[in-house]
């Protein structure tokens, strides 16, 4: 079995070598390089480089997206091979961490269910993702196998664990959101295959759509999703991750310009426009410790036109950030308690670590601040100490390309 071949080997690489990794998890995209120096060395080397995604591409085809995606891969592997070669005979092998949801298939192979954070390529559902690369690849002349298909959060739980074996919990928290964690296989009841050598398994919680009615959903929320481009799915996601954080404030301000003048007589119009205030700029106004707060009149001028502020106005706009973002945060803590207690994590004196990776909890400190603490508080003080946070740069990157290796000595093992 497939998962077997992830689960077993993926804590205890032996490989040496080299492997490549193209993470796809929202509106940027990582290529890497990683070097592997075996059981006792473990990543030797990375290298890696970024690009962003036309907006463009995120409703257009699903050639058009894969094309530009292998473009960019040829070209840095191009760049890299410069300084290493790869060695005669041996085929570059590929991890490819794809972050929106797939029904796996086997540990190469997954079919798209639905897009999420922003894409809708209506071509690309029901297609097998790794195929729709592999096709690209070949038509951009790129030799390169697809050795294994995960999502971020599972990288990122592999490359923690291969780190460190406390590593049990994986969170992303970035344009989207995710969790996964290590269980026992014995206490998975939709499992009916045979068990793992290990005796644990990795959970992909999909957590981002996860609903219920005790979340609490304003009116904000409910309008930002009727009309967006997945109604009614990601509702999780849409309360705690970067890509809406920014949009639920933009329309929180412009119902302040509406009914209270906020900002003068006429409303400004880029108010109206979805999705200009982004999370970043939302950060960067919280963090501004000016007496008269010139960030977040910077940024008010720049990026929604907004002249001549008050310090007055402008520290109630930094007050709706905090609720915002503390609401954010601590939703996420909740989540996070939710594994643990699952876990048993949340009563034992074991070091638990909790790995985390995305660009919202490596960027915006008052974000992470607020969502460690949160979880801390939940926990208690005799438990509070035992778990650690840790976070693991191109975690899902770096993930992907050793399970790429795991899955590459599995079949050297078997075959």
């Amino acid at each position: 079995m497939w998962m077997e071949s992830l689960q077993d080997l993926f804590f205890f690489i032996d490989e040496e070598g080299v492997f490549y990794a193209l993470d796809l998890g929202g509106t940027n995209f990582r290529v890497l390089r990683v070097e592997l120096g075996g059981k006792d060395r473990g990543v030797v080397h990375q290298e890696f480089a970024e690009a962003s995604i036309p907006p463009a591409l995120m409703s257009g085809s699903s050639d058009a997206l894969f094309d530009y995606i292998a473009e960019k891969l040829a070209s840095f592997v191009n760049d890299e091979e410069r300084i290493y070669e790869q060695p005669a005979g041996k085929e570059r092998e590929l991890g490819f961490t794809f972050s929106f949801p797939v029904m796996q298939n086997s540990i190469n192979s997954g079919t798209l269910i639905r897009w999420t954070k922003g894409f809708s390529i209506d071509d690309a559902v029901g297609q097998d993702v790794v195929v729709e690369i592999t096709k690209a690849l070949k038509r951009k002349g790129v030799d390169m196998r697809v050795a294994a298909l995960i999502n971020d959060t599972i990288g990122t739980l592999a490359g923690g664990r291969h780190s460190d074996p406390d590593v049990s919990v994986a969170v992303i928290l970035g344009t989207g959101s995710n969790a996964a964690y290590v269980e026992r296989a014995q206490a998975i009841p939709k499992w009916h295959g045979p068990l793992p050598k290990s005796g644990e398994m990795a959970i992909n919680m999909e957590w981002g759509n996860f609903r219920s009615s005790h979340l609490p959903l304003t009116e904000y929320d409910s309008a930002m999703d009727a009309e967006s481009l997945n109604p009614g799915e990601q509702i999780f996601e849409k309360l705690i991750s970067g890509m809406y954080l920014g949009e639920i404030l933009r329309r929180v301000l412009l119902r302040l310009a509406e009914e209270a003048c906020f900002f003068g007589d006429e409303i400004p119009a880029k108010l109206r426009s979805p999705f200009i205030l982004r999370t970043p700029e939302m950060s960067a106004m919280h963090h501004d410790t000016s007496p008269d707060l010139k960030v977040v009149g910077d940024k008010l001028k720049s990026v929604l036109e907004i002249s001549h502020t008050s310090v007055k106005k402008r520290r109630v706009v930094v007050e709706l950030i905090n609720i915002i973002s503390s609401r954010g945060a601590r939703l996420a803590a909740a989540g996070i308690l939710g594994v643990l207690k699952k876990l048993g994590k949340d009563v034992s004196k074991e070091k638990t670590i909790i790995a985390m990776d995305g660009g919202l909890y490596e960027h915006y400190t008052e974000y992470r601040k607020c969502l460690e603490s949160t979880v801390f508080d939940l926990l208690g003080d005799a438990t509070g100490t035992s778990v650690v946070f840790e976070h693991y740069v191109d975690g899902s990157g770096i993930g992907a390309a050793l399970i790429a290796a795991s899955h590459s000595l599995y079949l050297d093992d078997k075959f």
